[in-house]
């Protein structure tokens, strides 16, 4: 039994240093992540009735390989009769107004009853709306809008 122990506690040790690795998980190459902190100031203008307490954030996933852009949504502190209508990416540096560069593709919206929600959706953009938004991603932000606030209730820039 002695001599089984020792081959044993060996390939154990052997074993136990394969299992870990101390480096950073990277993202794919074909993958650019953003993750967009989005406030009612940073709407133009600014949002200044009741729902100028939400905050939310959104991560904007871009596949350079097929063109398709993930967009996970995730808003709070909305008060007390607000609706979400609309969530999209425009093509506006910080502190311009842009039109719609890539909308969201969602014609409903979770209900804002508890004063946060999450959704998110998968649509495909062209080549040229992927290379555009790669090469100047801070000249691009996402926004959110509701009822009371049609224009965008908050928004923040590609970083």
């Amino acid at each position: 039994m002695k001599r089984l122990a020792i081959p044993v506690a060996i390939l154990a040790l052997a074993l136990a240093g394969c299992g870990g690795s101390d480096s950073t998980p990277t993202t794919p190459s074909n993958l650019t992540v953003f993750t967009v902190q989005m406030l009612p100031s940073a709407e133009v203008p600014p949002v200044t009735n009741a729902e100028n307490v939400a905050r939310g954030t959104a991560v904007i996933t871009v596949h350079k390989d097929t063109n398709q852009i993930d967009m996970q949504v995730s808003v709070n502190s909305f008060p007390a009769g607000s609706t979400l209508t609309n969530a999209h990416i425009h093509n506006g540096a910080a502190g311009v107004p842009a039109g719609v560069f890539v909308g969201m593709g969602l014609t409903t919206f979770p209900s804002l009853a508890s004063g946060s929600a999450a959704f998110s959706n998968t649509v495909t953009a062209t080549a040229d709306q992927v290379s555009q938004i790669l090469a100047n991603p801070a000249g691009f932000y996402f926004n959110v809008h509701t009822q009371a606030n049609g224009g965008g209730v908050m928004r923040g820039q590609l970083k």
